[in-house]
């Protein structure tokens, strides 16, 4: 399947690397899909139209206020695959009237074959398609009107991610240790313990019952983290995001 990507930014860039074949790809202008296709082959085109004439999946990662000018130049295209935020089907299906569209949202780690795509029922996928996102994580299907919880659990998880290593590693350094061992520590630590979690189907009590010890240091420090109002910063940050 030959992919074309419209916009080559980060989730693009991510999509691209995951899959890790040659793409055609365009830009505003910005040079990134010149340097896509650099690293993995492939051609960056001139316009918009010459790539929806020759992708057989179009994926849609500009900006979303760009939407009607693109559509405007790739409305040739036979499918588009949408990743961008807070556009719905319907949108789509009106700036692209002559292909099939697909609701999507993944998160950057589809880059390492790690993500979670996040897909409208409302646009199903044909086999072909669903096979390209399943060869970079896993692929949900929830109802249009979910996807934005959905989306603001997944897409700003791994900035959050950072955010709670960034914290741990500055916490480790301030009690003696040197940056980089903080950071490999954490960031193993980190790792390890998000795979444990899968491997115990997602049982977050039980997992934290293996570690902690009445009155022990681990009972000290979640009682710290609960008293610092962990529970509550992250709910304020769901109903942030979904604005």
């Amino acid at each position: 399947m030959q992919v074309g990507l419209i916009g080559a930014g980060n989730m693009a860039r991510a999509l691209a690397r995951g899959w890790g074949e040659p793409v055609l790809a365009t830009d505003g202008g910005s040079g990134r899909a010149a340097a896509l296709v650099a690293e993995l082959g492939g051609e960056a085109l001139a316009s918009n139209a010459e790539l929806a004439r020759r992708a057989d999946l179009v994926v849609l990662a500009c900006k979303p206020y760009q939407l009607d000018a693109v559509a405007s130049e790739a409305g040739a295209a036979r499918r588009v695959l949408s990743v961008l935020g807070g556009t719905d089907a319907a949108r789509l299906r009106s700036a692209f009237p002559a292909g099939e569209v697909y609701v999507t949202m993944p998160n950057t780690p589809v880059e390492v074959r790690r993500g979670v795509t996040i897909v409208a029922q409302e646009t199903p996928l044909p086999d072909d398609v669903r096979a390209l996102l399943e060869r970079v994580g896993t692929v949900v299907v929830l109802p249009e009107r979910l996807m934005g919880p959905a989306t603001a659990t997944t897409g700003v998880t791994p900035a959050y991610v950072a955010l709670v290593a960034e914290a741990m590693v500055d916490a480790a350094v301030k009690h003696g240790l040197k940056a980089e061992l903080a950071a490999e520590l954490v960031v193993e630590v980190l790792a390890g313990s998000a795979e444990l979690l899968r491997v115990r189907g997602g049982d977050t009590l039980a997992m934290r019952r293996e570690v902690t010890s009445p009155g022990g240091s681990t009972a000290r420090g979640l009682a710290a983290l609960e008293d610092a109002g962990l529970r509550s910063a992250f709910l304020a940050a769901m109903e942030a995001v979904r604005g």
